[in-house]
């Protein structure tokens, strides 16, 4: 029954403190990120608005005010 549920949903991504996350939510980092190739981190507590929930190793695909378009991993940030 699980299985089925997931399948009914679609592509479901979970936040650190296991909090279901939806298309359009606002979110924070919950630790420094290392960009590759950019000259500056992504810091802790940087707000991340409208998020869209993709399929992927990195499921979040979203927009950061001063660096552009981005994926996250849904593992590294919190529901606001």
């Amino acid at each position: 029954p699980a299985e089925v549920a997931e399948v009914e949903e679609g592509v479901v991504a979970i936040d650190a403190n296991g909090n279901k996350l939806a298309d359009g939510d606002t979110v924070t980092l919950i630790k420094d990120l290392k960009v590759k190739g950019a000259p500056k981190d992504l810091k802790q507590g940087t707000r991340v608005k409208n998020i869209r929930i993709v399929e992927g190793d990195h499921n979040i695909d979203c927009k950061i005010d001063g660096f552009g378009a981005m994926k996250l991993k849904s593992e590294f940030v919190k529901k606001i």
